[in-house]
C-alpha cells in the first residue's frame, strides 16, 4: 500500500501542540494594513487555536 501524503498547504499553516490542540495564525494581516486600527493589527499578530468543529478535517490533512 502506498504512503499517505500530508497536505502541503496544511503543513505550512498549522502546528500541533503537545496537548493535541492545533495552532493557527489569524487572517487579515497581509495587506491594506493602513486601513486597520493599531489595536486590530496587534490582536491579529498572536497565534490562536483551531475551532473544535474544524479539528477533524485538519487532522485528516496532517495525518495526525
Amino acid at each position: 500500500m502506498p504512503k499517505v501524503k500530508t497536505h502541503s498547504g496544511a503543513k505550512k499553516r498549522f502546528k500541533q501542540k503537545d496537548t493535541g490542540k492545533i495552532k493557527r495564525k489569524h487572517a487579515f494581516k497581509r495587506h491594506n494594513l493602513d486601513k486597520k486600527e493599531t489595536k486590530q493589527k496587534r490582536r491579529l499578530t498572536h497565534m490562536t487555536l483551531v475551532h473544535e468543529a474544524d479539528k477533524p478535517r485538519i487532522r485528516k490533512m496532517l495525518h495526525v
